[in-house]
C-alpha cells in the first residue's frame, strides 16, 4: 500500500470516528428494543418472590417432567449422573473439605433454583418450559431433598412457605484479604510428607469396568440390583418365611406413593416385567438374585451366594442407604431418608407377595 493511500485511509478513518454516531444513525444500524423483547430477557426473580409469574406445579407432575427433561444428566432421583451435578443430598457436608453442594444442602434461596431452571434449563433447550412446568420441576427437586411432602404444590403463593436449610449459611465477607491460609508462607518443595499413600482408587470413581466372563461380556442386558442382603445358608434362604401380618391399607397407599421413586427401574403387579431393575413381586422375604431372566450385578450375586435374604431388616437397611449396605451395587438411588417412607414401601411391596 502506498504512502498516499495510507494517508487517505487514515483521513477517512478519522472522519468516520468523528462523525461515528451520526453515520450510524444515517445507516440505520440497530433499533430501540421493543418492550416485549426487554420483557423476554427481564426474568429476574428475587428471594422474596418478586418477579414470579402466576402458576403452580405439584411434586408428581414434577417427577414426570424431571424424568423427561432432567434425569439424563441429574439422575432420576436428582442424584447426578457421572460428573453432572447432584441436586439432592449432601446434608451435613458443608463443613467438609469436599462438601456436596446441592439445592438442599447449599442453595440459600429458592428463587435461585426457580430462576435457574426457568432461565437455563433444560440443557440445550433453555426457556422452553412453561411456568407451571418450572414450578413442578422445582417442587420435585424440593421433594428429592426431603424439604416438602409428596402432596406439596409449589406456586407463586406457596413459594415463601419453603424454608431452605442453608438460608442463614452465608455471611458478608468484608475482610480486606481472603486468601486461604494454605496459600500463605513458604511452600514446601521437598519431603513434604512422611509417606505417600494411595487414598483413592479408580474403582471408587466408578470408571473401572468390572471383570466379566466371556459369556457375560456378550450380553448387554442392563444390570441393576433389586434389593437386599443377609447371611444365611442356601437351605435357610429357601425356607425363609415371611411373617404374615395384616396390611395397613393406609400404609400400603402411602407406600404406593413412595414407590413412584422406584418405578423408573422396578415394576410390581401381574404384568410387571424386568426393567433396569428386576420385578419386585414377592421380594420381601425372598432370597436375593432369584428373579428369572434378570442379569444381576456381581455384588448382588456374591451376596446371594452368601445367603442373602431380603427380609424386612435387610430391606430396610438397603432402602435407607443402598451403597452403604452393598458395596459395588449399581443401584443409583441414594436411599430413603425417612423411616416412615421405608416402612410404607415395605407395606406396599408386601401387598404384592406371590
Amino acid at each position: 500500500m502506498s504512502k498516499s493511500r495510507n494517508l487517505l485511509t487514515g483521513a477517512t478513518l478519522a472522519a468516520t470516528l468523528v462523525a461515528g454516531p451520526a453515520l450510524a444513525e444515517k445507516l440505520g444500524l440497530g433499533r430501540p428494543a421493543l418492550p416485549e423483547e426487554i420483557a423476554a430477557w427481564d426474568l429476574d426473580v428475587s428471594p422474596d418472590g418478586t418477579g414470579l409469574p402466576v402458576g403452580s406445579g405439584d411434586v408428581w407432575t414434577g417427577d414426570e417432567l424431571f424424568a423427561e427433561h432432567c434425569a439424563v444428566c441429574h439422575g432420576d432421583f436428582a442424584e447426578g449422573v457421572d460428573n453432572w451435578p447432584k441436586l439432592a443430598g449432601g446434608f451435613d457436608t458443608l463443613d467438609r473439605e469436599d462438601p456436596v453442594k446441592t439445592v438442599g444442602s447449599y442453595w440459600p434461596y429458592l428463587s435461585t433454583t426457580w430462576d435457574y431452571v426457568n432461565r437455563s434449563m433444560p440443557f440445550g433447550n433453555a426457556q422452553s418450559l412453561e411456568p407451571d412446568e418450572v414450578y413442578a420441576i422445582v417442587a420435585y427437586i424440593l421433594y428429592s431433598n426431603d424439604l416438602v411432602d409428596d402432596d406439596f404444590v409449589l406456586s407463586n403463593e406457596t413459594f415463601l412457605d419453603v424454608e431452605m436449610p442453608n438460608a442463614d449459611g452465608f455471611i458478608l465477607d468484608d475482610r480486606a484479604e481472603t486468601e486461604l491460609d494454605r496459600f500463605s508462607g513458604e511452600p514446601c518443595m521437598t519431603d513434604c510428607k512422611d509417606s505417600v499413600e494411595i487414598t483413592m482408587r479408580a474403582a471408587v470413581l466408578d470408571v473401572t469396568p468390572e471383570e466379566e466372563t466371556p459369556d457375560a461380556a456378550v450380553e448387554e442386558v442392563a444390570t441393576e440390583e433389586e434389593a437386599v442382603l443377609e447371611p444365611a445358608a442356601e437351605e435357610t434362604a429357601a425356607e425363609a418365611v415371611v411373617e404374615t401380618v395384616a396390611l395397613d391399607p393406609e400404609m400400603v397407599e402411602a407406600g404406593e406413593k413412595v414407590f413412584k421413586k422406584c418405578k423408573v427401574c422396578h415394576q410390581v403387579g401381574e404384568d410387571a416385567t424386568n426393567r433396569t431393575g428386576p420385578v419386585l413381586n414377592g421380594i420381601v422375604g425372598a432370597p436375593a438374585g432369584a428373579v428369572e431372566d434378570f442379569k444381576y450385578s456381581k455384588a448382588l450375586m456374591e451376596a446371594a451366594e452368601n445367603g442373602l435374604v431380603w427380609d424386612e431388616a435387610a430391606m430396610s437397611e438397603f432402602l435407607t442407604k443402598p451403597k452403604a449396605f452393598m458395596k459395588g451395587t449399581k443401584m443409583s438411588f441414594a436411599g430413603l431418608r425417612k423411616e416412615e417412607d421405608v416402612q410404607a414401601i415395605l407395606a406396599y411391596l408386601r401387598s404384592y407377595q406371590e
